[in-house]
């Protein structure tokens, strides 16, 4: 699968179907500080990517009222 990382512009190629979670876990990346979207789908931990699936992980960014 592809997997293009932003807003770090970083893209990679990872083999194999496997689950949301496991994939996070893989890169090192915590669930819940990343949105995983395929397509306009945004997927869940528990959701499977194919390997031939494009995805995004884009970073959540919070902000408070000043």
């Amino acid at each position: 699968m592809q997997v293009r990382l932003e807003p770090q512009g970083k893209q990679l190629t990872i083999a194999g179907r496997r689950r949301v979670g496991d994939l996070l876990q893989s890169l090192g990346i915590l669930a819940g500080t990343v949105m995983v979207i395929r397509g306009d789908e945004l997927l869940t931990d528990d959701e499977f990517v194919a390997d031939t699936d494009e995805i995004e992980l884009r970073a959540v960014i919070s902000g408070g009222v000043a």
